[in-house]
């Protein structure tokens, strides 16, 4: 770096002296075009329920939906993105409520289809922790989970949430191979306009833990996920996990989760042209809420936090704190 001038003569203080010069020479802005919002759906009529480890975020029975969707368009935040809180008795070692066509998510895209049509886009997730009976990602056998055996599923799991109108299909599992499979899928289905946001990054962290609360698959989880999500102590694997995806048809990819991994977020965006997107996880959220609760922060602390992302070269943001912030 060139250092131009020096002080006396330079002061860089003068710029940041008031507000309008601050905003004029500000290298990073957010709107709410950069935010998804993640919402949790529950089986039953007329229920609102709280999530004990994630303060002011609840499942929405699918009736429901329209008090959190209405939020979002008031807002005109571009996209939601929809988790289903699965009933134990419909979870089997191989996840096939994934593949029931009146299942939560399926009922939640059609809902949202119907009464708001292309007002706002549709994120489905594609994995089968919520529906699998071990917690796992994908087919558990003997210890091991099956890569290509899954695959098989999740190319199935994605045909049908775009035959029920999603918009984007976001693998999660990080199976090997998935996003290219998926892709032929839907092409021979002639879904050729459905995006694939692929969650390209996708470490094996600590933050997950109340998102497995809010969706159910906690308590069922056997063992960790070590084996197919990346190692956190890695950072170049990342730029090879991208050029994969990529070159099987991804349209975005994802890093997750966000704060901990800025400097991947940026190593991928450095080294690719296409749109990253960040996922602000349901452990920096829970941090981030009950410190400002407790005192310990206050809430520029959430802006702060979700410009770290643009600053770090994120388009988009998947936040719980999308619906909560005035911008």
């Amino acid at each position: 770096m060139i250092i131009t001038g020096k002080y006396p003569n330079l002061r860089l203080r003068r710029n940041r002296k008031n507000d309008w010069s601050r905003r004029l020479v500000q290298e990073n802005s957010l709107s709410y075009n950069d935010l998804i919002l993640p919402i949790f759906v529950i089986e039953g009529k007329n229920k609102k329920q709280e999530i004990s480890s994630m303060p002011d975020v609840y499942r929405y029975s699918v009736n429901r939906l329209s008090e959190i969707i209405d939020k979002a368009l008031l807002k005109k935040i571009p996209m939601v993105a929809i988790f289903p809180y699965t009933n134990h008795k419909y979870k089997d070692n191989l996840g096939t409520e994934a593949l029931n066509e009146d299942n939560l998510v399926c009922r939640s895209i059609l809902y949202i289809k119907k009464k708001y049509k292309d007002k706002i886009g549709i994120m489905c997730d594609v994995a089968l922790d919520p529906y699998t009976n071990h917690g796992h990602d994908g087919i558990l056998k003997k210890g091991k989970i099956l890569n290509d055996e899954t695959n098989k599923i999740l190319v199935k799991q994605s045909i049908l949430q775009a035959q029920m109108g999603c918009d984007v299909i976001a693998p999660s599992d990080m199976m090997d191979g998935r996003i290219g499979e998926i892709r032929k899928g839907l092409d021979k289905n002639k879904f050729y306009e459905v995006q694939i946001l692929s969650y390209a990054v996708k470490y094996a962290s600590s933050f997950y833990g109340p998102f497995r609360d809010a969706v159910g698959s906690k308590k069922a989880l056997k063992g960790d996920k070590k084996t197919y999500q990346m190692d956190y102590k890695n950072s170049i694997e990342s730029l090879r996990e991208v050029a994969l995806d990529i070159k099987e048809g991804a349209d975005i990819v994802m890093v997750k989760p966000g704060m901990p991994y800025l400097d991947v977020i940026k190593l991928v965006k450095d080294n690719f042209k296409i749109p990253v997107f960040a996922y602000q996880v349901s452990g920096e959220y829970s941090l981030i809420k009950n410190g400002i609760k407790k005192g310990l922060i206050n809430e520029d602390s959430i802006l702060e936090s979700l410009i770290s992302f643009k600053r770090a070269g994120a388009n988009a943001i998947v936040s719980y704190f999308a619906d909560k912030i005035s911008l």
